[in-house]
């Protein structure tokens, strides 16, 4: 009923108007009956949202703000990330209309992730170009509407109606003001950037801009609010915070260091390995002695010893190093190490492939010639280049009989429901 209602773009102000309120109480109804009933987090946060939309409809925000953040609880519940950033996109909205703009703004870029679908992902940038036009910010509107269009590429004739509209009202507002300048992400997100390290060209130094004057032979950048600096006459590394101080000193003998991430940090005092995890204070956290190891994420970290697998940050191993590799392929942003925010990661058994998720509980068996995570599936191959799914249990979806990748990406879209963040 929500998705057939007939809305009204209004290309004054790029917000939804509706003529006859009847049909939307009726919606707002039948979910109160089914929340009732409902127990599951996935259903109450898709119920809950949906009636935050209807509520911001009707313009009863104070009721939709309710809904949208209990959605937004029990969805990040479910521990799903696209069903998560619907529920923030909608409360967004919700306070969008209400004219907290910071708090919105904020929520459209964490839900934004690279991870999601582009059809999600190009919403999201829609509804964060509506949120800037209303605050007179003109040149960030059309970043986010460019954004939108070039995720979709004209495969969503309504969507490009509906920002050509917007563009053409932005035009008609900006003959000689355009706005503030663009603001990063981070700005949004209100994270300010650390000091920077910067060599000294007369002593050959490295410092920090801003910060620390040079004084080291070589400097890390800074994360997790600590950066690991060696001088000139040590062989190993201290660290410092942004104001230089020192947190651990060079009498440790780490002769390795990577970065801090969650807290912790891992080191070696032998240049061929021998990594174990430290907090800032130089507690020992994890042992352990591995090959190799990557920085934590979401608790869990690689580790290599023979083969590679998963470590939580209190040294239990969640997956056994029996890989030759764990590296996630997705559908939009890339290959990277380890788990998505999901918490699943393709792992490498030689010359199969599989996933495994945070549990260390194999939802993939490897034995597909290319795994590559979707949102809601696994975009899976076979030893003759041919592609199909598995659902989010590993059962199949999708028949492996597609020549290109893109043909799944059309089919899972045409099955995928629930999808947008805005009517």
């Amino acid at each position: 009923m929500l998705a057939t209602y007939p809305w009204v773009f209004d290309p004054e102000t790029l917000r939804e108007q509706v003529d006859e309120s009847d049909q939307l109480w009726v919606v707002i109804d039948r979910l109160t009956d089914k929340l009732e009933y409902a127990e599951r987090d996935a259903v109450r946060a898709r119920l809950l949202s949906l009636r935050a939309v209807a509520g911001r409809l009707l313009g009863e925000l104070d009721d939709a703000l309710a809904d949208g953040q209990a959605a937004v609880q029990h969805a990040q519940a479910t521990g799903e990330l696209r069903r998560t950033a619907i529920a923030q996109a909608r409360l967004a909205h919700v306070l969008h209309w209400r004219g907290d703009y910071a708090a919105a703004d904020r929520l459209y870029a964490e839900a934004n992730s690279p991870e999601l679908p582009g059809r999600l992902r190009a919403e999201i940038h829609e509804l964060s170009g509506r949120s800037a036009f209303e605050q007179g910010r003109y040149l960030e509107a059309m970043n986010h509407f460019e954004g939108a269009l070039d995720l979709r590429k004209g495969a969503d004739p309504d969507l490009v109606e509906r920002i050509e509209v917007a563009l053409d009202t932005i035009a008609r507002r900006t003959v000689s003001e355009w706005g503030p300048y663009p603001r990063t992400r981070d700005e949004i997100l209100g994270r300010t950037e650390a000091p920077r390290p910067l060599r000294d060209e007369r002593s050959g130094l490295w410092g920090y801009v801003g910060a620390v004057p040079p004084q080291f032979a070589q400097a890390q950048p800074f994360a997790d609010g600590v950066a690991w600096v060696r001088r000139p006459e040590s062989p190993a590394w201290e660290l410092i915070d942004e104001n230089g101080e020192m947190l651990i000193d060079a009498s440790s003998g780490y002769l390795a260091a990577e970065r801090f991430a969650e807290g912790l940090a891992w080191v070696s005092r032998d240049e061929g390995g021998g990594w174990y995890a430290i907090d800032r204070k130089n507690r020992l956290i994890v042992p352990g002695g591995f090959e190799d190891a990557k920085p934590f994420h979401h608790g869990l970290a690689l580790i290599r010893r023979g083969g590679w697998g998963v470590i939580d940050r209190h040294g239990r191993v969640v997956v056994q190093p029996r890989y030759r590799a764990i590296v996630t392929n997705l559908v939009d942003g890339g290959p990277i190490e380890g788990f998505t925010d999901e918490g699943l990661a393709v792992v490498d058994a030689g010359d199969r492939y599989g996933v495994v998720d945070r549990t260390g509980q194999l939802i993939v068996a490897p034995v597909h010639a290319e795994v590559v995570v979707h949102p809601v599936a696994f975009l899976v191959s076979d030893q003759y280049g041919l592609w199909g799914a598995l659902d989010r249990n590993g059962e199949p979806l999708i028949e492996l009989t597609f020549k290109e990748q893109s043909a799944v990406l059309e089919e899972i879209d045409r099955l995928l429901t629930d999808g947008r963040p805005v009517l």
